[in-house]
């Protein structure tokens, strides 16, 4: 097997999905009647894998799955690859994202026990500097958007966020910032995947991955 180098991934991911507002999963709770269907998107601001930068690219993932994702259930996901990589770029992230290069990426890719694939794509994500709205999009695919959760007693400004959640899908650590999907399409066949949705629950958090384990 072929060492894994160094890597260190810092960035910003979000879902838009199924799930009433808040989304359950980051509580470590069944999803909303049991069953999730969503969008993953994470958004690579400063990376890099032993000499290859993996700084601006993306990666897109669409899933569902049945039961709590944290107690064994039964989780189906299919994966895009920012087509703008080049193949020591592609060989990266599916290094990091199949989980074969340890850290938390890892952890959460045993949850997955039902690969749909991987495939290359155009991949936009666009995250506002102050966390107001979040977007991904794979042209005639994939459309995912959602605006920061605001209210009648938020401060002008302030995002409406979660310290030390107990299912945080990018690991121990970060804040999550909670917002509502203001649409979500899939039409992704080859992966078994097709749905819309809208006025359904988003978050937001910022990661920092490195590995290999120790």
């Amino acid at each position: 097997m072929t060492e894994v180098p160094q890597w260190r991934l810092v960035g910003d991911w979000f879902d838009v999905c199924s799930c009433t507002v808040p989304c359950p999963c980051t509580f470590a709770q069944p999803p909303t009647n049991d069953h999730c269907q969503g969008v993953l998107a994470w958004h690579i601001r400063d990376g890099r894998f032993g000499e290859v930068r993996l700084d601006g690219l993306n990666v897109l993932g669409v899933a569902e799955f049945e039961g709590n994702v944290w107690a064994e259930a039964d989780v189906a996901m299919g994966m895009f690859v920012d087509d703008r990589a080049d193949e020591a770029q592609q060989r990266a992230l599916q290094a990091v994202f199949g989980g074969e290069a340890g850290g938390w990426p890892a952890a959460f890719a045993q949850l997955v026990n039902d690969a749909r694939g991987v495939t290359l794509a155009p991949i936009t994500v666009e995250v506002a500097g102050d966390l107001s709205t979040f977007r991904a999009e794979v042209p005639g695919r994939v459309l995912a958007s959602a605006e920061a959760l605001t209210g009648p007693t938020t401060p002008p400004g302030a995002r409406v966020q979660l310290h030390n959640a107990p299912g945080a899908e990018v690991g121990p650590g970060q804040v999550a910032t909670w917002a509502v999907g203001t649409s979500e399409r899939v039409d992704v066949p080859d992966f078994g995947f097709t749905w819309e949705w809208g006025n359904r629950s988003s978050k937001h958090f910022p990661f920092d991955w490195h590995g290999p384990d120790e």
